[in-house]
């Protein structure tokens, strides 16, 4: 990724543990098999989280300048770059692993001149989160993945707890999908450390478009249920968007 190359120095707190869950998916039972997640227990790398919205017909020219790979970055090849399809006002999504720690110069990152203009605006955040292997794996990116996942869906999600409720809504999106309702085939919970107002940022992976409805319409049910995901979510959450997303890099 182009837009940031290293970061503060930044020392990793001790943070609680977390799983992620979709907000509105079917309650399953404790006895049911669970679905692997990225950072189990553990969040012990930094993301850089870049979303920009496109200027007024550049488009094509930015998506091709983010999934062009930057070998200067803290860890080459490690990023997903990934193009909204249905949601929020930002175009791409670019996540960048920096590793366990990372630093930034006063200097700054030079972006070159015919680079400057073809985005609207952005906003540039960094999050804790699992290890690049797992991450890479949830997302189906790692090893030769990215051939056999091309058409995977990604609903990406941030959210912004209520005041007072941050353990709530984390504890709340730490629930793993699991049972036969659940169609997802990774996700991911990170945690913001500096940047943007959200504080957690959800991605459910979906091996296909029919997957994602599948979940869809088995979670709708739910919803008309008093103890359900979907009231859940809005006891605690101040804040939140979820977007569709395809992936254009790698």
């Amino acid at each position: 990724m182009k837009s940031i190359v290293s970061i503060i120095v930044i020392t990793l707190l001790s943070l609680l543990p977390v799983t992620f869950v979709r907000a509105q998916d079917t309650p399953k039972a404790a006895s049911e098999k669970r679905s692997t997640i990225a950072g189990v227990g553990k969040r012990t790398d930094v993301y850089h989280v870049h979303f920009t919205k496109a200027a007024l017909g550049k488009a094509v020219q930015l998506g091709d300048w983010l999934k062009t790979p930057n070998p200067k970055d803290p860890m080459p090849g490690h990023f997903i770059v990934l193009r909204h399809q249905d949601g929020d006002a930002w175009d791409y999504v670019v996540i960048t692993h920096l590793g366990t720690k990372a630093t930034v110069d006063a200097a700054g990152t030079a972006v070159p001149a015919d680079k400057r203009d073809l985005s609207e605006w952005h906003t540039d955040t960094f999050v804790s989160g699992p290890s690049w292997e797992e991450f890479s794996r949830a997302m189906g990116i790692g090893g030769d993945s990215p051939s056999k996942t091309a058409g995977s869906v990604y609903s990406v999600s941030y959210y912004r707890p209520a005041p007072g409720h941050r353990e709530e809504l984390e504890k709340m999106l730490s629930e793993a999908p699991s049972g036969t309702g659940d169609t997802t085939a990774g996700n991911v919970l990170m945690q913001h450390l500096e940047g943007a107002d959200w504080t957690f940022l959800s991605i459910a992976r979906y091996n296909s478009w029919d997957d994602f409805a599948t979940g869809e319409k088995n979670a709708v049910a739910q919803t008309t249920k008093k103890d359900s995901p979907w009231f859940r979510l809005r006891d605690h959450t101040a804040f939140h968007t979820d977007t569709l997303t395809d992936r254009i890099a790698p």
